[in-house]
């Protein structure tokens, strides 16, 4: 699900990106909770052993890490995350 206007491109380099591929407790719904935090600008639901792909951009290091660590990893229904950071 694209949460942004598909018509708006980043250049890359301007922002920090990473990808974070979320496996939920069985049966759980995490759509509202990733809709609501800033830095998730689209995720799929996805089949196979992770259940969701998540794209984050911020602004600096430390925010995409804060977003990660502290809001996507603490939502109630998430059991494990992988994430990949994007390399210049």
């Amino acid at each position: 699900m694209l949460k942004e206007d598909s018509n708006t491109l980043n250049v890359v380099g301007t922002m920090n990106v990473a990808f974070v591929l979320i496996n939920a407790e069985m049966g759980s719904d995490l759509t509202k909770d990733l809709k609501e935090i800033q830095e998730v600008k689209e995720f799929y639901g996805v089949y196979g052993v992770y259940d969701y792909v998540v794209r984050l951009e911020a602004e600096n290091m430390e925010k995409l890490k804060d977003a990660i660590t502290n809001k996507i990893r603490r939502l109630k229904n998430v059991r494990s995350t992988l994430t990949m950071m994007v390399i210049d």
